[in-house]
């Protein structure tokens, strides 16, 4: 008899799980369940489609409904919200309908954008970014010819990337945050304060430090409402404050829970049988060792992977990944590998104002944490040498690849933290 899964949520980490499932077990009957109408969409490419440069259809890079079930033969149950799960039985409920018993279940719920109680819903002249209906609404916002101010709260890389497509449509932008600087989860005081010098130098409006609070919608403007009690007045609101785990599934089902849902190094949960991957889950970080929350596309697709070949009895594992990002925005780099509040030996290149800056924390042989700041195009070999040295690969720099960092003003002493510390 042929095996039955599940998949709760279709972004790309349940995608992923599907085509591994097809992979593993052919005769498979795999149901995927969505709250939306959509195909997988990639949430990095919404502020691309918002600001009209990628068209509609790019937003999702596996193709459409009929694509997949073309590729991989699933059960699609979309606009079909799963309101309970049994994890003894493997049973999934959707109101009163119930599907199962399951041989396995994936959860790949994703995250929700956090929305502070400020008195407004989004919908109208308040927005938030994250789905493709944000997009869709944002767009058509900006291009109705009525909004000539944008308020930007939240100083992510999401947000960034609004202030930037505001910015290159000849709007008023202002970029709010309740921490005192931009980027401070992943960049280095100095970094962050080079980064704010460049946007002010470009046009943007900086208010860091100080929470909001409240805001009034009107017919034709949001007032934002800070702790301080200065207000700003803007023709939109766009909220880009974060995300939080969508848990909520896995919580009343009685599995293990932190700030995402806990899984082992196989994407299996603490209910045999039941899988999580993606943006809801607490997956393993290799340069600390424990587990967190990793909200990247790649990331979700490993663990998707991982997770759809161990429901259908493919032994496999995930050995992680690192806290990183790499964005390009209003012509300057910003690139962050590890953890920000790593404490060490603190090893630079340059000052934050010359062309290129580098700065790396290192302790116990192994840097910790690096920024970058204009050099997106050696951020990939970077990124690369950094994940072989916490996967156990400590094989020198290869020599090209010495001669590349070279030639991009790395001294002998700093490609030697590269390999552990180690003068060359």
């Amino acid at each position: 008899m042929s095996k039955r899964y599940a998949i709760i949520g279709f972004g790309c980490a349940g995608y992923q799980a599907l085509t591994a499932l097809r992979e593993s077990d052919m005769d498979a009957e795999i149901h995927v369940f969505s709250d939306l109408s959509e195909p997988p969409a990639n949430p990095m490419l919404t502020t691309y489609y918002a600001a009209g440069r990628l068209p509609y259809e790019a937003l999702f890079p596996f193709g459409s409904l009929e694509d997949i079930e073309r590729r991989y033969s699933p059960v699609l149950h979309m606009d079909t919200p799963v309101t309970a799960m049994d994890a003894k039985t493997r049973t999934i409920h959707c109101g009163e309908e119930a599907f199962g018993p399951f041989d396995g279940i994936l959860l790949a719920t994703g995250a929700d954008p956090v929305v502070p109680p400020l008195g407004v819903t989004p919908g109208g002249r308040v927005l938030c970014m994250r789905t493709v209906a944000d997009a869709k609404l944002l767009r058509e916002r900006l291009s109705d010819g009525t909004v000539k101010s944008v308020t930007v709260i939240g100083g992510s890389m999401v947000g960034i990337k609004i202030v930037e497509l505001c910015q290159e449509a000849g709007l008023e932008c202002t970029l709010a945050d309740m921490a005192d600087r931009i980027f401070p989860l992943a960049a280095f005081p100095d970094v962050s304060a080079e980064i704010e010098r460049r946007l002010t130098e470009k046009g943007v409006k900086l208010r860091f430090g100080s929470a909001v609070t409240s805001a009034e919608e009107m017919a034709d403007h949001v007032t934002t409402v800070f702790a301080d009690g200065d207000p700003v007045v803007s023709d939109l609101l766009v909220l880009c404050i974060g995300t939080r785990a969508r848990t909520a599934l896995a919580r009343e089902a009685g599995l293990g829970v932190g700030r995402g849902i806990v899984v082992n190094d196989s994407m299996e949960t603490s209910a045999p049988g039941i899988y999580a991957a993606g943006d809801c889950c607490e997956g393993r970080n290799i340069m600390t060792g424990g587990h967190q929350i990793i909200g990247l596309w790649a990331n979700a697709a490993y663990q998707g992977q991982t997770a759809g070949h161990c429901m259908a009895g493919d032994p496999t594992v995930f050995s992680g990944n690192i806290l990183h990002n790499i964005t390009h925005f209003m012509g300057m780099d910003f690139i962050s590998f590890g953890d920000v509040n790593a404490v060490g030996e603190v090893h630079t290149i340059g000052k934050p104002t010359d062309t290129r800056y580098v700065k790396a924390v290192v302790s116990d042989g192994e840097i910790r944490c690096i920024n970058l700041l204009d050099s997106y195009h050696i951020s990939g070999v970077i990124k690369n040498y950094i994940m072989n040295r916490f996967t156990g690969n400590k094989a020198p720099l290869p020599a090209a690849l010495r001669g590349l960092l070279a030639r991009e003003g790395f001294t002998d002493e700093f490609l030697a933290l590269f390999e552990g510390g180690e003068k060359a």
